[in-house]
């Protein structure tokens, strides 16, 4: 795993689209593994994964402390792009669509002990959960108990989705409490 990750720490794959600095956090007892959309900027500078408002938010959802949260044995955070894809429109730019077929297979085999992956956005969902993701992001996510035990669908965590939140009251009422019990129920466990 050691040699893996230095491999995908000196990755270059888009280097001629951006600025290559891959934020990835994986060890091979990682019980829960996180797949989001890509680092903003502040976690492009530190290098810390989630290390955002849209992290603390994560934290919260989930029900788990920093020092749980970062604690490898705990989690495993591997994004669907590694580096910072730059600014758009409205927001970040897209994942870069390199580093999932390159690399996600290769840290994922390294890691037995994963009992959950979080799939964190629509780009996370499409990819793994391909023909089985509902047409948007609002039913896969509402019907995440179809993932499980493998997968739990989430919407992101941004504050710039608080329209999202505000709209579907259900998702904090009712899928919350249910992600919370689930991943209590894995890191207690040893």
């Amino acid at each position: 795993m050691k040699e893996l990750l230095l491999d995908i720490h000196k990755c270059k794959i888009c280097e001629s689209f951006l600025e290559p600095r891959p934020v990835v956090f994986a060890n091979e007892s990682s019980k829960i593994i996180i797949i989001g959309q890509a680092p903003g900027t502040k976690v492009h500078k530190s290098g810390i994964p989630w290390d955002d408002a849209s992290g603390k938010q994560l934290r919260k959802w989930l029900g788990v402390t920093n020092e749980q949260f970062y604690n490898v044995e705990n989690f495993g955070i591997i994004p669907m792009g590694f580096c910072y894809p730059g600014k758009g429109k409205s927001g970040d730019l897209p994942p870069r669509k390199e580093c999932a077929p390159e690399w996600h297979q290769l840290l994922l085999d390294k890691m037995p002990n994963v009992e959950l992956v979080l799939l964190i956005g629509m780009y996370a969902q499409k990819y793994y959960l391909k023909e089985k993701a509902k047409k948007t992001l609002t039913e896969t996510v509402n019907y995440y108990e179809e993932y499980l035990p493998k997968y739990f669908a989430l919407p992101h965590p941004s504050p710039r989705n608080r329209f999202w939140l505000t709209k579907n009251l259900w998702f904090e009422k009712d899928i919350l409490p249910q992600l919370k019990r689930k991943v209590t129920q894995i890191i207690s466990s040893s």
